[in-house]
């Protein structure tokens, strides 16, 4: 399978870039800078800015699949929806099916199903509030567009950790652990994001967690 990742030097699409060269799949990284000295065998790193739709469909041609794991810079959160629909577009127009990797943020609390884990302090503290309710902008940005795509919330802690290959898949309420903690490694959303383009679910959008 060929695979775009864009976003590759982030937390999740760097390590979705390894994920998916271990099995066998070729890729083209998308950086928005310059790429790393040194990437693994199979992988073509190129320079694209995610907000040129025309660009994007240049890099998307041929691919099976894109990942969309871009993430803005503080207090340029507004700019998620832009940046989300520029890339729905590229795919779109390429063809190519596309996972948009988003927030828990549109999920729905696991305790209160009225309300949204945005809404809940809990899970969503005022510090973080504005790269939250982007992330809900985003999900709204895919359920307006056309393309063939599928939107990730990841749990509400996402941070490196290790790879056990293992989660839970569950669909709009976040997923909580017997703690009450909800949370994965970026190595194990890497495992569920290419296992999801390997094996489509049939979610448009689904959450994983431990």
């Amino acid at each position: 399978m060929r695979i775009a990742v864009v976003g590759a030097a982030g937390m999740v699409g760097s390590r979705v870039v390894t994920e998916a060269v271990g099995r066998g799949h070729e890729l083209v990284a998308v950086f928005r800078a310059g790429a790393p000295a040194a990437l693994p065998l199979g992988v073509t790193a190129v320079a694209g800015d995610a907000n040129d739709p025309g660009r994007m469909s240049e890099l998307f041609a041929g691919a099976d699949a894109v990942v969309a794991a871009t993430r803005p810079a503080p207090g340029s959160e507004h700019a998620v929806p832009e940046t989300a629909t520029a890339l729905l577009d590229a795919a779109s127009a390429s063809g190519a099916r596309i996972l948009m990797v988003g927030g828990a943020a549109p999920l729905r609390n696991p305790d209160r199903p009225d309300l949204l884990v945005l809404d809940s302090p809990e899970y969503v503290p005022e510090s973080i509030r504005p790269i939250a309710a982007a992330s809900v902008a985003q999900w709204e940005a895919c359920r307006a567009h056309p393309a063939d795509w599928v939107y990730l919330s990841p749990s509400a802690v996402l941070e490196p950790g290790i790879r056990t290959g293992k989660y839970r898949r569950g669909t709009t309420t976040l997923l909580v652990d017997a703690d009450g903690a909800s949370r994965i490694s970026a190595e194990d959303l890497a495992v569920a994001i290419v296992d999801e383009l390997e094996s489509p679910g049939g979610s448009r959008n689904f959450t994983v967690g431990y």
